[in-house]
């Protein structure tokens, strides 16, 4: 049977991951809301699926793997909401079940270090979103005897999403907040990741998702401008600057993601292991 992968609210994450499977013949079938996307979707060989609608149910009949990185509402995962049936009655060759989390669950620990056993004391109401999912996926697993990992990423930054275009355009700042600091990862480590982990599937396994430097976001700012040859921002302090409450909830909580999970059970070796040599990989396939 041919590998297909259906891709729940196929994205950024997703995209980087098809890129991997394509070229190992495989199918891959992605969801979305927006029929202006599904033309974008075909470009890249992926086949679109508009949700909802009857045919993700006949898409669940054919795959063997899913992966889910829709974001939750205020009941909980969107993909369990409309398809828990399908998925635990009418789905008979799904071998590996992906749920793309947050580390926002772990919540603010003033820059002290979590990892994967870290009690989960989310403080935004997106982290808590995300740990209600999360139970609703385990205990549906457990229920339907699925192979779920659950993976929980950090700031994703790669081509196209990165601080670059701000630098250029003068529109970056470097907001200090001391202590502030943040994980992130490269796209493509979160894609070699959830590859690694088709091969070697572990019901229940959790994973933080990061590379191995934590930084101050200012930290990244600046390197992003010394590779453009840019002016470095001037650094404005956290309690002058003008932010949207987005922007300001991002800073709301300061942690160091550990990833050595990924290294011992999946053999990952980064690609990107801190911001410097993925900023610096973006800049050159530009």
């Amino acid at each position: 049977m041919t590998n297909t992968l259906l891709s729940f609210g196929h994205g950024y994450s997703a995209t980087a991951l098809s890129h991997l499977l394509q070229a190992q013949q495989w199918s891959i079938l992605g969801t979305t809301r927006d029929p202006q996307k599904v033309g974008a979707l075909r470009l890249q060989g992926i086949t679109p699926l508009i949700w909802p609608g009857d045919n993700i149910k006949n898409a669940l009949a054919q795959a063997t793997h899913l992966l889910i990185s829709t974001a939750p509402d205020e009941n909980g995962d969107p993909v369990l909401a409309d398809f828990s049936n399908e998925i635990a009655n009418a789905a008979p060759h799904i071998e590996w079940v992906g749920y793309l989390s947050t580390t926002g669950v772990y919540g603010d620990h003033q820059g002290d270090w979590v990892d994967e056993n870290t009690p989960l004391t989310p403080t935004t109401e997106r982290g808590r979103k995300r740990v209600v999912a999360e139970k609703q996926w385990r205990d549906f697993a457990c229920k339907t005897s699925l192979t779920l990992q659950i993976f929980r990423l950090a700031g994703i930054y790669g081509p196209g999403r990165g601080p670059f275009a701000k630098v250029k355009n003068g529109s970056a700042r470097r907001i200090i907040k001391p202590g502030q600091v943040f994980s992130r990862i490269h796209v493509d480590d979160i894609a070699q990741t959830l590859f690694a982990s088709f091969a070697n599937p572990n019901p229940g396994a959790i994973y933080n998702l990061c590379d191995d430097e934590p930084a101050p976001p200012e930290d990244v700012i600046a390197y992003a401008a010394e590779l453009l040859n840019k002016p470095v921002p001037p650094a404005i302090l956290w309690d002058d600057a003008d932010m949207t409450p987005m922007a300001r909830s991002f800073y709301a909580e300061s942690k160091k993601v550990r990833n050595d999970r990924i290294k011992s059970e999946l053999g990952i070796t980064l690609k990107y292991p801190d911001y410097r040599s993925g900023l610096q990989a973006i800049l050159n396939k530009a």
